[in-house]
């Protein structure tokens, strides 16, 4: 009796898993878009920063510094951007890894934790957006 349980058992597995739905986008891969192009941190990613208004929350001098003082995340330079937040620290950036990346975890939709960043948005970044931060770990994440 208790092997025929199991048998029965075993043939309903699949169906134990919960539905939770369609995917709401694509999911995470450490693909290049455009690996033909290097995305310059000066050049492509610093702009996107000042375009969604990153710094007015993660600078000290910001017009609501909360990203500084509760999340510890500083976008005044490349460096302190590496240095991480409270939470983050290295993992902020995963040279070559943008799915295991913070920074990018927290600007795509359905981050793992928090909110999805910018704290105030909508306006999120558009995916043509996303994929040039995306694109700019991949290569490395250099501060060029």
């Amino acid at each position: 009796m208790k092997y025929l349980f199991v048998l029965l058992l075993a043939g309903c597995l699949d169906k134990l898993e919960p539905d939770v739905g369609m995917l709401t986008h694509a999911p995470c891969t450490n693909t290049d878009s455009d690996p033909a192009h290097d995305v310059s941190f000066a050049g492509g990613v610093v702009p996107l920063l000042k375009e969604y208004h990153c710094a007015s929350c993660h600078t000290p001098g910001g017009k609501t510094p909360i990203g500084v003082i509760v999340g510890g995340l500083d976008l005044t330079s490349y460096d302190t951007l590496r240095a991480g937040g409270a939470r983050s620290m290295a993992q902020v950036i995963v040279p070559g890894n943008a799915c295991n990346s913070v920074l990018f975890q927290k600007l795509e939709p359905g981050p793992p934790y928090g909110a999805r960043m910018p704290l105030d948005g909508p306006e999120y970044l558009e995916t043509e957006d996303l994929v040039v931060i995306s694109d700019w770990i991949i290569e490395g994440a250099r501060d060029n």
